[in-house]
């Protein structure tokens, strides 16, 4: 017998083909109604943020997740306008040859098909998620967190009735309003229906993930982000970067969370940087807390993703002990180097091994819009199908067209 949920996503697969088989001007239209429907919109969307946030009581990282604010709608917003302009990617040939016998063959980007979510607070994800999964002709099947079930509903409903006036299905998008932990793990198990599963969220939903996805994933892992502030470099660059990377927005993926620093700059470096950002918690090791009162660092510290305003700090001798410790202690997100020696950038990039990796640059670049991807459905730290933030051609695979003229083997 088929459960409720099954029957969802066997409606959500059935409007993806549809989907996949529109022309991309129709695709496109949808977004763009969305994009002004959350503009003209937004004091509704707003309150209904606001209702749920009164009933959060989580006053750190999670909150910050769960709140939209007028410029974070308007960010969705431009997403949405920006992707719906991008060129088609569907069907885009990748490669091509002529084979001796005549073969034509090339291969081209087709939808993955059912694109599965779960995330946890985040309405924007809502948004992004389902304009990502639009443009690329796969259907959008959601399961949010209960905190943020409201403003999801609202969003996700702007996009069912795009898609309805556009004469497309409404089920190409659709959200999952059980959200118990049973529903949670049925939903990581419908093989046959959900092609492709991301999840959004912290250790615990990793955890689940690895131990109830039935169906393909990618993860969307930890951000143990690292700076390293070089010998030589621009201190007050590093300055600039290092606030930016830990203070920003210390409750998303991108954050860094250790600084590494040469010895030979931290004498000068450290206190300047306490003092930049006196609301950080630096936790140091002993040649840290000999320039500066800090608390002590633990092994753990270096490996734990705060998402939180505190910072593990080491200092180091050369560039080879900082990617020592990169090795060591990164989750393979993005991890950034300040540096005024070319040789010293080219060793970072062609020796760090992670998804992003950045030269006098913050880690808080490392996002799907600020890259020009037109928003992201998650940041992939793995090395198969898709690594690094996930735009719109990371949710297609490929396919071969093969035309003959009835040659045989």
């Amino acid at each position: 017998m088929s459960s409720p949920l099954r029957h969802q996503g066997l409606a959500v697969k059935a409007a993806s083909r549809e989907l996949a088989d529109a022309s991309d001007e129709r695709r496109s239209a949808v977004l763009r109604r969305v994009a002004d429907a959350l503009d003209s919109r937004r004091d509704d969307l707003l309150d209904v943020n606001h209702r749920e946030l009164e009933r959060y009581d989580d006053s750190g990282a999670g909150r910050d997740r769960l709140t939209l604010t007028p410029s974070r709608i308007d960010s969705m917003v431009e997403a949405l306008r920006t992707l719906a302009d991008a060129s088609d990617p569907l069907f885009e040939v990748v490669d091509e040859r002529v084979r001796p016998n005549g073969l034509r063959a090339r291969r081209v980007r087709v939808p993955l098909g059912v694109v599965g979510v779960v995330y946890e607070n985040r309405p924007n994800v809502t948004s992004d998620v389902a304009g990502l999964c639009v443009k690329s002709g796969n259907g959008a099947f959601l399961r949010g967190s209960s905190s943020a079930l409201e403003s999801n509903r609202f969003i996700a409903n702007l996009f069912r009735e795009a898609l309805a006036s556009e004469g497309l299905p409404r089920d190409a998008v659709s959200l999952v309003e059980d959200t118990s932990h049973e529903t949670a793990a049925e939903f990581m198990g419908l093989t046959g229906i959900i092609d492709c599963l991301i999840p959004r969220g912290g250790p615990s939903l990793i955890r689940a993930m690895r131990e109830s996805a039935r169906v393909p994933y990618v993860l969307d892992g930890d951000g143990n982000c690292h700076v390293y502030v070089d010998s030589p470099c621009d201190l007050d660059q590093a300055l600039a970067i290092v606030v930016n990377a830990k203070t920003s927005r210390p409750g998303v993926c991108n954050a860094a969370e250790t600084l590494i620093v040469h010895e030979a700059v931290a004498d000068e470096f450290l206190p300047r940087l306490v003092e930049a950002m006196p609301q950080v918690e630096l936790r140091g090791d002993e040649q840290t807390r000999r320039v500066v009162a800090v608390t002590p660092a633990s092994e753990e510290d270096y490996a734990r993703e705060f998402l939180d305003l505190i910072m593990a700090v080491r200092v180091v001798d050369s560039i080879d002990e900082a990617i020592d410790h990169v090795a060591t202690y990164g989750t393979g997100h993005s991890e950034a180097i300040v540096t005024t020696d070319p040789e010293h950038a080219r060793e970072w990039t062609r020796r760090v091994d992670a998804a992003a990796v950045l030269v006098n640059a913050s880690t808080r670049f490392v996002d799907g819009g600020e890259l020009g991807l037109g928003g992201e459905v998650g940041i992939s730290t793995q090395k198969l199908h898709a690594r690094g933030p996930m735009g719109v051609r990371e949710l297609t695979c490929v396919k071969w067209v093969i035309e003959g003229e009835g040659q045989i083997r």
